[in-house]
């Protein structure tokens, strides 16, 4: 399975915000949409980052509410994973585990393309499980 078949599903939206965006409202970009990390981008189009929730937990605990006045380059991950289409399911997951990591913005010669999440994964795990399970209960009860 493949980063294209889970955003055949999912959809390629991607919210982003720019790097200007303060944290106060990255905050409320975030429970609108309610997701846990945003793409910075300046264009729309190129990753210059992503900000997550635990990006705005470890500032909050590091410098004070101090921190939602400053623009989100602040609190951001500037050095983002990224994966491609092409990008195998097992090794998105690999991927995420290795460093601790919920978000991979999917990008096609340098474009943003879409964004996959570990409940995307999840999800795909789980409708693959069920049928999987449902076929084994097909063969076991005969059905055809």
């Amino acid at each position: 399975m493949r980063i294209s078949d889970v955003l055949r599903v999912k959809g390629g939206e991607v919210v982003t915000v720019t790097p200007d965006t303060e944290v106060r409202d990255l905050l409320n970009v975030l429970a609108e949409h309610r997701i846990g990390a945003v793409v910075v981008s300046r264009d729309g189009i190129s990753v210059d980052g992503i900000a997550s929730e635990r990006d705005i937990v470890r500032a909050m605990a590091e410098r004070g509410a101090a921190v939602m006045s400053e623009p989100v380059t602040a609190i951001y991950t500037a050095e983002v994973h990224t994966v491609d289409l092409d990008t195998q399911l097992e090794d998105l997951m690999r991927i995420m585990t290795e460093h601790r990591i919920r978000h991979l913005p999917v990008v096609v010669d340098g474009a943003l393309r879409g964004i996959v999440s570990i409940g995307d994964v999840v999800k795909k795990r789980i409708d693959e499980l069920e049928s999987e399970r449902s076929a084994l209960t097909n063969y076991i009860s005969g059905a055809r």
